[in-house]
């Protein structure tokens, strides 16, 4: 026996106390297999202000409970409606699997490239060489073509999404089509290295916790959520030791990218003596306490990666007569040469 389609039925509801909310309705069967009505409340108005937008939140819950519906092969699924399933099942707050930075890039990719171009298609439809195609011909808003490690994340997360078809059972084993997909991940041109002088000349040209930052950065190769998110609970300095047991990212904290993040560093005894000469005058030193505290949030957070490269890091480099593009990732980079730093400095 076939599954009937449920579209269900949007309203908008009064609350007395409260904004009007949106609920949605369906009818399905229950253990007696006798047909009950359901509801569930979607968000309220001041979160989705027009039916539009409460549709569109509707639609990864639409496909939820059409599960089993879905799995019969006359039945059409759209790719939209697929990245508003994923976005609902996988991509929620509450999910563990992913951490919150990624998420947040998952979303981007899939709201800015990929539901535009593919949402009103059918998933059966999608074919390897049109989105080999489609990739080869992005491009960013100044109408360059985009990075190819950009279009590399971007062909994964649309194999991610088919994947997901296929664990909810709406597509066969084996038809995930982005797999014969050919997208290089070489960049266009090297990534900046920083020189072990050019280091030095950055250095003298920070003061104060910022010089720790870069210091700090350039010598274990900690991603920037990473370096942010140290606790002064985190470092051992009896056995020159740090523990990285978390990250931030936009002032969410969660857990580290990988397993391997999690594994403790050593630390050198001049970044730790430059450490703890830091924790002497900074007015957040207990364990609980961020290293790199901002004194804007009275120590409730730490520093904005973005604003210190800006307004701190990228200034002291032009004084220093360091003309390279420098980013966070570009002291990750010079991490490798650490030994070389040590002997000079």
């Amino acid at each position: 026996m076939r599954c009937r389609y449920q579209r269900g039925c949007l309203r908008c509801t009064k609350r007395k106390a409260e904004p009007d909310c949106w609920e949605f309705l369906w009818r399905e069967k229950d253990e007696t297999g006798k047909s009950v009505r359901r509801t569930v409340v979607i968000g309220n108005v001041e979160k989705y202000p027009t039916r539009d937008l409460a549709e569109a939140a509707v639609m990864g819950f639409r496909m939820q409970i059409n599960e089993d519906r879905l799995r019969q092969p006359e039945q059409q699924i759209l790719v939209g409606d697929l990245v508003d399933h994923y976005l609902r099942t996988e991509l929620h707050e509450e999910t563990t699997w992913h951490s919150h930075a990624t998420r947040i890039v998952y979303r981007e990719f899939l709201t800015r490239w990929i539901r535009p171009h593919w949402g009103k298609v059918n998933l059966r439809s999608v074919r390897t060489v049109a989105v080999e195609r489609w990739l080869r011909l992005l491009q960013r808003a100044d109408g360059n073509p985009l990075a190819n490690s950009t279009k590399a994340k971007i062909r994964g997360l649309f194999s991610v999404l088919f994947n997901h078809a296929i664990r909810y059972e709406w597509l066969g084993q084996g038809r995930n089509p982005i797999t014969l997909v050919r997208q290089r991940a070489k960049r266009y041109r090297a990534p900046e290295v920083l020189e072990a002088s050019e280091i030095q000349s950055l250095l003298r040209q920070l003061t104060s916790c910022f010089r720790i930052m870069v210091l700090l950065e350039a010598t274990t190769g900690l991603r920037r959520s990473e370096l942010f998110a140290l606790k002064w609970g985190d470092v051992d300095f009896s056995n020159l030791r740090l523990d990285v047991v978390r990250s931030i990212y936009w002032r969410h904290i969660g857990d580290c990218k990988t397993e391997a993040s999690r594994k403790p560093l050593p630390l050198d005894e001049r970044v730790a003596a430059d450490l703890w000469l830091w924790k002497e005058i900074t007015r957040y030193g207990e364990p609980g306490d961020w290293i790199f505290a901002s004194p804007r949030t009275k120590g409730k957070y730490p520093f904005w990666p973005d604003a210190v490269l800006q307004k701190v890091i990228r200034p002291a480099a032009l004084k220093a007569e360091i003309y390279k593009r420098i980013g966070w990732h570009t002291f990750r980079h010079y991490s490798r040469r650490f030994s070389l730093l040590m002997e000079k400095t």
